[in-house]
């Protein structure tokens, strides 16, 4: 006799075959459903889905992937432009789909996106469900290893909250939108969003995106390669996120220091006990390659794009933060949120000279044109 599936105040806990296909072909002619995931990325060095949450008005579900595999439903539903998928916060969401699905899912509804759009300066999930329906949610679970099992019914119950009440707040937020004629502007940002995928980084580069690695010598750069990449070895064998096998300011003093022998290593602040005992001829030798480099392979920074900047480039962009900040307090927006610095530089690099030119601005947006660009053309030829 089959056990009926697993409830947590309400959701369906779901973690075999059967359950999550019946479960996906009942929900199979929604019209919208809300959706989050949960990583370890805290815990574990690669980062994948280790649960999905689902809420449609009648129902919540949470899908444990590990035992089954990716739902195909589900990713036919998210791919289908007559379903309205709503996230908060979508951006990581969206990429862990892609990469572990090969998901892109379309039709997509962002209530942070929303909220910010409409002004909101809380629009943490948490803060808005407090503010719109007084729910309290437990931050406990923030940074739970979900590549766990068995789940505690608590770190369920936490799961099953994200996506509980989404749809509601998903019609607030587009209640709100519509009355505020920003709905258009939404819409702009949720078609960007489709094409969210996650990009590999370039690993054997990454040591160089480490915060102190620029007050480094090209030298001492080498060392923190080769260290950096037998921690980042250590932690893909483990399958722990890397901070958890060595943190950075260690590498970074390993870097400045260059210890020659095991015994050193006790002098490095913060360097485990654990690792010396167990590898620490392994880190020896790690600072020992990058010592011996050869001064024509020694790491070095790749140059900045170069600009030809105007010689009132600053001036521009100066000029254009004003009509920014101005717009920004009629529209009751943070600056940030209306219009980043990085496109105001886009913008005062662009050499428009008409609000049409504004269309080929990188990243800029036409309900951004809309609402600034007359302003930001007369700060581009020299007026306020």
């Amino acid at each position: 006799m089959m056990m009926p599936p697993a409830k947590t105040e309400g959701a369906l806990y779901l973690d075999k075959v059967a359950e999550v296909d019946r479960f996906l072909t009942e929900i199979s002619d929604v019209k919208e459903l809300a959706l989050d995931t949960e990583g370890a990325s805290f815990h574990r060095f690669l980062d994948r889905i280790y649960l999905l949450q689902i809420s449609t008005r009648e129902e919540s579900a949470i899908i444990d992937p590990l035992p089954i595999g990716s739902p195909a439903k589900l990713g036919q539903l998210l791919e289908s432009k007559k379903v309205e998928v709503v996230f908060h916060d979508a951006d990581y969401d969206l990429r862990l789909l892609h990469q572990d699905y090969g998901w892109h899912a379309t039709n997509i509804f962002d209530t942070r996106v929303a909220s910010q759009l409409l002004g909101i300066k809380s629009f943490g999930l948490a803060a808005l469900l407090d503010q719109f329906f007084d729910v309290k949610l437990d931050k406990k679970h923030q940074r739970a290893d979900w590549s766990m099992r068995p789940l505690t019914p608590d770190m369920l119950l936490y799961a099953a909250q994200d996506t509980r009440y989404l749809l509601q707040l998903k019609d607030h937020m587009k209640g709100e939108l519509k009355r505020r004629g920003r709905m258009h502007w939404a819409e702009e940002e949720f078609a960007r969003l489709e094409g969210t995928r996650w990009e590999a980084e370039e690993s054997m580069e990454g040591f160089l995106r480490i915060k102190g690695a620029r007050d480094l010598s090209r030298r001492e750069l080498a060392v923190l390669r080769e260290v950096a990449n037998w921690r980042d070895a250590v932690a893909g064998q483990l399958d722990r996120a890397t901070f958890r096998v060595m943190g950075n300011e260690v590498l970074l003093e390993l870097s400045r220091t260059a210890p020659k022998s095991v015994s050193e290593l006790g002098g490095i602040k913060g360097m485990p006990k654990g690792i010396i005992d167990r590898a620490g001829a392994d880190v020896i030798a790690a600072v020992r390659r990058g010592m011996e480099a050869a001064e024509a392979d020694l790491p070095k920074f790749p140059k900045g794009q170069r600009w030809n900047k105007d010689r009132d480039f600053d001036e521009k962009v100066a000029r254009l933060k004003s009509v920014r900040d101005a717009a920004a307090t009629r529209l009751e927006l943070d600056p940030g949120v209306l219009c980043s610095r990085e496109r105001l530089e886009n913008v005062a690099r662009s050499g428009a000279k008409t609000v049409q030119d504004l269309a080929g601005v990188p990243d800029l947006r036409r309900w951004q044109i809309e609402e600034m660009g007359e302003g930001f053309i007369r700060a581009l030829a020299g007026g306020g």
